[in-house]
């Protein structure tokens, strides 16, 4: 199946540009001038991932990427400048999966969406391995959450870094660790750990299971 890919980005050129090598890499791409018209085409149409520009001349693309996080777990691909440091990281929370600074090289794109794509849950097998922690169970080959009965929504990056924790359960892995694992910068670690304890903890600001080993990084405490 070829996987279907949206492009919101006002800049035709650079549109056009990612169109044309994620076309040749094998997807199928489809292209949104502005926000609302990207919102519109998410809603009607089912998307693999989507590649979203913060700068959008109709809405802020923040706002674009809560609305689509608000709708579904579709991976959102954020393309930003290179000094908002601030935007990544607010993009990181409210649910992007990932981001690439302007300027990048397409190669490079081509190869974050796969990643992406490549992380999220695959169609269930047998003989899996699963790690619980109080309500929680999580199948580290489908990176899927559950909590009882009922699944967790997960980004890629949040599945990455709670499949990394959960392969050494009661062992601390270091930032730089979990950053090489997620594809992200060290300090956007922080970030991640924050987001997925929100999703597993009665009180984030005490956590039970995603805890903090000072001065070693962090440790998923299992049953």
């Amino acid at each position: 199946m070829i996987d279907r890919v949206l492009i919101i980005e006002d800049d035709s050129r650079l549109a056009e540009m990612v169109q044309h090598y994620l076309g040749a890499a094998g997807f199928r791409v489809d292209r949104a001038a502005d926000g609302r018209s990207g919102l519109a085409l998410v809603a009607r149409d089912h998307f693999d991932a989507v590649i979203l520009d913060l700068m959008l001349p109709d809405m802020d693309g923040l706002d674009v990427c809560r609305a689509m996080r608000a709708r579904g777990s579709v991976p959102i691909l954020m393309l930003t400048a290179r000094g908002d440091a601030m935007d990544r990281v607010i993009g990181l929370e409210i649910g992007a999966d990932d981001y690439l600074p302007k300027p990048f090289e397409p190669r490079e794109l081509v190869s974050r969406i796969r990643a992406i794509l490549r992380r999220m849950p695959k169609e269930p097998e047998t003989a899996r391995r699963t790690v619980r922690f109080g309500p929680f169970q999580f199948d580290l080959d489908r990176r899927s959450l559950r909590q009882g009965t009922a699944d967790v929504r997960l980004t890629g990056a949040e599945a990455d870094l709670l499949a990394q924790l959960a392969a050494t359960p009661g062992t601390a892995v270091s930032r730089d660790a979990l950053g090489q694992g997620t594809n992200a910068e060290s300090r956007m670690v922080d970030v991640q750990v924050t987001r997925l304890r929100r999703k597993i903890e009665a009180d984030p600001r005490f956590p039970r299971y995603l805890l903090t080993v000072r001065g070693r990084g962090y440790m998923l405490q299992t049953d």
